[in-house]
């Protein structure tokens, strides 16, 4: 199973460590397109200030992550799974998890970043300000640069099993499962089921127990409709469609009556 989340506004501070390491992260494939992305996010950051937080979209009271990004390749690095916080990473709990779904969820999950493409819970980065909605001066729209590399990378990552799709819209823009792929690709929603309308904080938070369920128990389903039944057992109160049409993805909502 290889999980797809969204990463955070929010992030913890850098570590006093070592600073980033490119090489030694995953999927090499995407090694050439992350740095590119790097090498202008900090050279924008290292000038004009005030363009900078324009093209970054950033308010004036976020105008301190402008001088953070100029840092990326000399700030102490920490594993992803610290580094990204908010509603989804902490309902998911990595750090409270036991030794095995810690190892379950070194394998299969994978943070999609505007600035490192994808990376593993497992991964060292330093904190960063770069959402994958940037359209930086030289690259142009982050989405649309990622898109190619990861053509390229995901499908091997993705192995024979369930690709459980948990990202933002921004964030699916720089992959589309396809073909065969598509069809063992599950896309969740988490509607609030006296209206069935998405509200954000607890769909992040939804989304996060879900993650941190399957984990704890030792789930892997092989594909949608065993992750439609695995859900249930759980006690998640689950509606799903399967594709119309191959080469596309099954929709599953989950239905949570409570706002928390």
């Amino acid at each position: 199973m290889l999980v797809l989340l969204p990463p955070s506004e929010g992030k913890a501070s850098s570590g006093r460590g070592a600073p980033l390491k490119p090489e030694s992260l995953s999927l090499p494939g995407l090694a050439q397109a992350r740095a590119a992305v790097l090498a202008e996010l900090v050279d924008l950051c290292a000038g004009d200030e005030e363009k900078a937080r324009e093209v970054l979209g950033l308010s004036e009271g976020l105008r301190g992550e402008i001088a953070k990004n100029t840092e990326l390749r000399t700030a102490g690095a920490r594993p992803a799974g610290e580094v990204y916080t908010g509603v989804l990473y902490d309902a998911l709990g990595l750090a409270s998890l036991d030794a095995a779904a810690k190892r379950r969820a070194a394998r299969s999950l994978l943070v999609f970043s505007g600035l490192w493409g994808a990376v593993r819970v497992t991964d060292r980065i330093p904190s960063y300000r770069c959402s994958m909605g940037v359209k930086l001066p030289g690259l142009g729209a982050l989405g649309t640069h990622w898109r190619g590399p990861m053509a390229e990378v995901l499908p091997e990552a993705a192995g024979s099993g369930l690709v459980l799709d948990l990202r933002s819209a921004a964030y699916a823009a720089a992959w589309k499962p396809k073909g065969e792929l598509a069809g063992r690709t599950a896309t969740v929603r988490v509607l609030h089921a006296p209206t069935r309308k998405v509200v954000s904080h607890f769909n992040k938070a939804t989304k996060g127990r879900i993650v941190r369920s399957l984990l704890t128990a030792g789930i892997a389903p092989a594909g949608p409709g065993e992750l439609v039944e695995a859900l249930r057992e759980l006690g998640y109160e689950v509606e799903a469609a399967a594709p119309a049409k191959t080469g596309q993805a099954w929709a599953v909502d989950v239905l949570v009556t409570e706002v928390h």
